[in-house]
């Protein structure tokens, strides 16, 4: 199962580059880009820490 994501307009809203967001949640921009674009899904710890970075709920950024 893949979990889909709002990361990108999320960060967008925050005015955030997937570069500074990485380096926010401790991650490489690479990893950021593969979760926006479904190539990767997070960790339940990765996602929680993306959500608090962005300040959103998990409900928010990920679904199913």
């Amino acid at each position: 199962m893949v979990l889909k994501n709002r990361l990108k307009e999320a960060r967008a809203e925050r005015g955030l580059s997937q570069t500074r967001l990485a380096e926010m949640v401790g991650v490489s921009r690479n990893t950021i880009s593969s979760i926006e674009t479904g190539q990767f899904s997070p960790t339940a710890k990765l996602s929680l820490v993306i959500c608090i970075a962005l300040d959103k709920k998990f409900e928010d950024l990920f679904y199913f």
